[in-house]
């Protein structure tokens, strides 16, 4: 079904819109293509693992996904969560600057 605001006259627009089922499993499969492609060391793997966890956890429990899909969906978020918090612990925290405060020892 084409969005309202779209125009019927181009037929080469990409402008459809999806129920939210569908919308939330293709963002899911493009960001996961996003992620594989991405460098090992890359600045937003881990923002990118972090919602694919996210979109896997809810396309687990949405209404309109089948129960098979559901549990997959569901073995997906367990390993991508495994494999974020390997990844975190794993990861170095940036060197401070001297633009960065110093912590409070405490609040006024």
């Amino acid at each position: 079904m084409r969005h309202p605001h779209c125009e019927a006259s181009d037929p080469d627009d990409d402008c459809v819109r999806l129920p939210s089922v569908e919308a939330l499993t293709a963002g899911t499969l493009a960001l996961m293509t996003c992620y594989a492609q991405a460098p090992a060391d890359g600045p937003n793997r881990s923002l990118m693992a972090r919602k694919l966890v996210s979109n896997l956890f809810f396309l687990s429990g949405h209404p309109h996904v089948s129960p098979p899909m559901r549990a997959m969906a569901a073995n997906l978020r367990k390993r991508w969560q495994l494999s974020l918090e390997d990844a975190l612990v794993q990861e170095v925290p940036p060197e401070p600057t001297p633009l960065w405060h110093r912590v409070a020892g405490g609040v006024h």
